[in-house]
């Protein structure tokens, strides 16, 4: 199986449409809701594919129509739980036999070569995520052009090769197909979501190492605008409520200075040893800039009994009290070992227990990993007999990808997307016994902040003032009296600048 670097999928080939022999069965997927007709129409198109029909199967998740919805070409499941689009396409999900699924809205009519053209790509590799070129038409017999957000997409990004860490934004169900144990592997579709559940699950297969690839040739056509065409600002108003609990990546919708967030953008893990050394790790950890950072303590919690013990002198004294310290604060979490994977959490940490991180840390080394998509980043520490002491920084896509291959995961994921070594000491680190106490006052200093913002502010609107002066005064060529004033403000712009 190929390895692709980033989201670059240029060095897959996929075979010419009619070319090759299918194997893999797909199950299409259409969540629907009092939509007879518009589904007779899609499910015609279905039964017009080229890819072979004894591979295919239709299964259309009805969410509560009135009258049920009826469709011969297609088995058609109730949803039991919930209501809305997540509930809907989670159900049809459940309900699927096939080794692909393949998402599709129930007011699509698709050209013959669709399916095909999105599996030859999972016969390629077992991450694929293939979004189709969705045309939005006002009848079928319309050619019909994607939404302009869409093509400004792909041109900017060359298809998504250069999307990087991103290129999860344009996975829409209503057309994308991914193998179905990927598609568990990520944890499904969220059944609480109605609206921009495509883009979470998106978020969350890329987590899950996936490679998004538009496929041109998946033409499908979809009759009428969608919501978004429609009515632009309410869905963004009603999708950011909470799109920012479910995203990380979506760093303008987390701008408040001290939310907790339901899923973390960094966790770091630090492993359990004396009580004054752990917490000295695990509250710098805590105190950065970096606010939406968690933490997970590893550690034989499960040998914490609440049996009679003699409380000063119990074995795992130092563990208790770690457990009683950190009990009530909801970013700290305990495990017995470290976590295989954070996901959905973009980023892990493992820190040395002694290490204190700076204020900038966490900010610093994610900044550092984002600047070249880098799956790796190691930050040493020191160096004893027994090796190097480095803390690193893990991109969860980039190990869950490496996870798909055989090899050692630090090489593959150098090899997909990069890896550095830097030096602690320039990212903040310090042992705990040399770090700055966590004091201060963090409204005093957001004061002090916004004051110098001020006299920035009022320092630039002077030097604006000074240049359109400058250039008053050096308009008249060869006028001695000018000199020396102007030699006067340019000395003035010098030392304001």
């Amino acid at each position: 199986m190929t390895r692709v670097r980033h989201n670059d999928y240029g060095v897959l080939s996929p075979p010419a449409l009619g070319s090759w022999q299918p194997r893999l069965t797909v199950s299409v997927v259409i969540p629907a809701y009092d939509c007879q007709e518009a589904l007779e129409r899609t499910v015609a198109s279905l039964a017009a594919q080229t890819y072979p029909a004894g591979l295919v199967d239709g299964v259309v998740a009805d969410d509560g129509s009135d009258p049920p919805i009826h469709l011969p070409g297609a088995r058609v499941v109730r949803v039991e739980r919930g209501w809305g689009r997540g509930a809907a396409r989670q159900a049809g999900q459940l309900a699927a036999t096939g080794d692909v699924i393949h998402w599709l809205d129930a007011d699509m009519v698709l050209n013959p070569g669709h399916l095909e053209a999105h599996l030859r790509w999972h016969h390629l590799i077992d991450h694929a995520v293939v979004i189709g070129e969705t045309r939005f038409v006002d009848t079928p017999d319309e050619e019909g052009a994607p939404t302009p957000y869409t093509l400004k997409t792909l041109e900017s990004t060359r298809r998504l090769r250069d999307a990087g860490a991103s290129a999860y934004l344009l996975h829409t169900g209503a057309s994308s197909s991914v193998r179905a144990e990927l598609l568990r592997a990520a944890g499904g579709v969220d059944t609480a979501l109605n609206m921009a559940e495509d883009t979470e699950l998106g978020y969350r297969l890329a987590q899950a190492g996936a490679v998004f690839i538009p496929d041109p040739q998946a033409v499908g056509k979809h009759v009428g605008p969608s919501t978004v065409m429609l009515r632009e600002k309410e869905v963004h108003r009603h999708n950011w409520s909470y799109l920012g609990d479910h995203i990380p990546d979506l760093r303008w919708l987390r701008r408040h200075p001290r939310r907790i967030w339901l899923v973390p953008y960094v966790r770091v893990v630090v492993t359990a040893t004396t009580y004054e050394e752990t917490r000295a790790t695990v509250d710098s950890a805590l105190a950065g800039t970096l606010v939406d950072a968690a933490v997970t303590i590893v550690g034989p919690w499960g040998e914490l009994t609440g049996e009679r013990r003699a409380s000063l002198d119990e074995p795992l004294l130092d563990l208790r009290l770690l457990g009683n310290l950190y009990a009530h604060e909801p970013r700290v979490a305990f495990a017995e070992s470290a976590p295989a994977s954070v996901a959905p959490t973009p980023f892990s940490v493992s820190v040395p227990t002694g290490w204190a991180l700076g204020a900038d840390t966490l900010s610093s080394l994610v900044r550092l990993a984002e600047q070249d998509t880098l799956g790796l980043v190691s930050a040493v520490l020191s160096e004893t007999e027994g090796g190097v002491v480095a803390a690193r920084l893990e991109r969860t896509a980039a190990f869950a990808r490496a996870a798909r291959f055989p090899g050692t995961p630090d090489d593959l994921v150098d090899e997909m997307f990069g890896s550095l070594w830097v030096a602690g000491e320039e990212h903040g680190f310090t042992p705990v016994d040399e770090a700055e106490p966590l004091t201060g006052d963090t409204a005093k200093w957001r004061g002090l902040a916004a004051g110098r913002a001020a006299e920035l502010k009022a320092a630039r609107a002077e030097i604006d003032r000074l240049s359109a002066e400058v250039e008053r005064l050096s308009a008249p060529p060869g006028d001695e009296d000018v000199k020396g004033p102007l030699s006067s403000l340019m000395r003035h712009l010098r030392s304001a600048g």
